[in-house]
């Protein structure tokens, strides 16, 4: 879904007992990153939000530390519930912006 101004990730949800993946697109940068962490509290605190959370980064093209925030808030989010985060497949960019803040040690990383 992304709104007339282009303002929201393309975001798309697949949902079944054991686990909620979540495929993020675009770009992930300060005018888009409150956006995806809201739409991911709001996923994650619902009361039939499966154990793990998979967050698809394959359509991300780019994300800055605002939107790692977002990734990081998820994280503390779904730890509160009970859930696991997992990112699947972040590009080269956001794999290197992992490291650098040493954020990488925090979270499950598939598929790369």
């Amino acid at each position: 879904m992304e709104d007339a101004q282009n303002r929201i990730p393309p975001l798309e949800v697949e949902k079944d007992d054991q686990q909620v993946i979540v495929h993020v697109g675009g770009e992930m940068d300060i005018d888009r990153a409150p956006l995806l962490q809201e739409a991911l509290r709001t996923l994650i605190t619902q009361s039939d939000c499966p154990p793990d959370v998979v967050i698809d980064l394959t359509e991300l093209a780019f994300c800055d530390s605002s939107g790692l925030n977002a990734l990081l808030q998820a994280r503390l989010t779904a730890e509160e519930h009970g859930r696991r985060i997992a990112l699947h497949a972040p590009n080269r960019q956001i794999r290197k912006l992992l490291r650098l803040t040493g954020t990488d040690t925090l979270f499950t990383i598939t598929g790369t």
